[in-house]
């Protein structure tokens, strides 16, 4: 697994062994053709990834210019696994902040929001739920951790029923990579609030 794109391009990341399923480098690279799509580039992007695994999503977008990324993840193996991989992508002296969290996302959503996002990806274990996922979105719409213009991306299996947004967001696409398939949607409350 490498870093495909921007200062740190090319380093191999390191996996979490059995603790963790990463996301294919062709979803991985699907993702970030989609988020360069929907915001032209990364520099000045704030990006949270709710479940970090390996870090590699979090790293990309930090190795592409995102001015802060924060990578939430409470397994103890994978956490020594994204610092090491931090180190590793620091090397190439990218320019924006990286901070992991050592706790769950349901926590993470659950207390007051620290920063607000224009990305967020969620990639929770397959038999996390629809509707503890949907549970985390709405989260992160009451406890104002998004910017107005926030892109969401959701990775599920396949094999899964089709995903639904909650209140305050809308459907953008979905692209399917084979085992995964990916549902981005827009944050619309704050566009709603606004005309009402």
């Amino acid at each position: 697994m490498r870093i495909i794109a921007g200062v740190a391009k090319g380093r191999t990341l390191g996996n979490v062994a059995g603790a963790t399923r990463p996301t294919s480098d062709r979803a991985r690279e699907g993702l970030f053709s989609s988020l360069t799509s929907e915001f032209g580039d990364f520099l000045g992007l704030h990006v949270l990834d709710l479940f970090g695994g390996s870090g590699a999503i979090g790293l990309e977008a930090l190795s592409r210019g995102a001015s802060l990324v924060h990578v939430i993840e409470r397994d103890a193996d994978a956490q020594k696994t994204i610092e090491s991989n931090y180190e590793l992508v620091k090397k190439s002296q990218p320019v924006g902040k990286f901070h992991l969290y050592a706790l769950s996302a349901q926590r993470f959503v659950s207390e007051p929001a620290k920063e607000r996002y224009h990305i967020v990806y969620i990639d929770p274990p397959f038999d996390f739920s629809d509707s503890e996922v949907e549970d985390l979105i709405g989260k992160l719409h009451a406890g104002e951790f998004l910017k107005d213009d926030a892109f969401i991306a959701v990775e599920r299996t396949s094999k899964s029923s089709k995903f639904s947004w909650p209140e305050g967001f809308s459907a953008a696409r979905e692209r399917n990579y084979g085992a995964a398939t990916i549902f981005y949607g827009n944050y619309t409350a704050f566009q709603e609030n606004e005309i009402a």
